[in-house]
């Protein structure tokens, strides 16, 4: 995953661990020894003891459906995927209520990366929920999560520029920012990957049927 910076309450640095994807922090007494430079793993990473990782079953709708029963039964369920990363990939969206599958879509690349299909997910799901319907946007991507919720703001301030760097994916996060800033009746909010959410796992599963069906 990207490495991206930000800015927590307590005004300490947070990265994105780019092996686990986890959000981790540096001490400011350590960040100052090094002024240029930008850590790109987490501590448990960098020792060579990966955090442990949801494993991906790519199981079809169907059995997505029979397997899982449990998480948020509303809102606009989104996923994107890349395998390997960057290489080809999928995005998926579902707009459910009260459990029940409203609309839904999907798309593939023959090439990008895992973050450009997060974006297109989400951005795809404001598509799905009609305009004034107010509902919640889950994605399991904290780090898109985190861009469109806590950085953007600030980059779109500074001319869609940040300290750290490039912008990564800056037309789809643009897109992405213009849509939420549309449409505030769209909530976006992280979800666990893998942690026994039906409709998480369903977004995933229209996410990664490039690959299933391609075989």
């Amino acid at each position: 995953m990207t490495l991206t910076a930000g800015t927590n309450v307590a005004r300490v640095p947070s990265f994105t661990c780019a092996t686990c994807g986890q959000a981790f922090s540096v001490p400011p007494s350590t960040l100052a020894k090094y002024p240029n430079w930008t850590p790109r793993q987490c501590m448990s990473c960098k020792g060579g003891r990966p955090r442990s990782v949801a494993v991906e079953e790519n199981l079809t709708l169907a059995q997505v459906l029979e397997k899982y029963t449990g998480g948020p039964t509303d809102g606009v369920f989104t996923d994107g995927a890349a395998d390997p990363n960057p290489g080809p990939g999928g995005w998926g969206a579902v707009y459910v209520l009260g459990g029940v599958v409203i609309a839904e879509d999907a798309g593939a690349e023959a090439h990008t990366t895992n973050n450009r299909m997060e974006l297109t997910a989400l951005i795809a799901a404001y598509d799905l929920v009609p305009a004034g319907a107010a509902t919640t946007a889950w994605s399991d991507s904290k780090l898109c999560v985190d861009t469109i919720t806590l950085w953007a703001a600030g980059w779109a301030r500074n001319g869609w520029r940040r300290k750290g760097g490039e912008i990564k994916n800056l037309d789809l996060v643009q897109r992405l920012y213009s849509l939420s800033l549309a449409r505030p009746e769209v909530e976006l909010r992280w979800i666990k990957a893998h942690a026994g959410s039906r409709w998480n796992e369903y977004a995933d599963s229209l996410a990664t049927a490039y690959r299933r069906a391609t075989r």
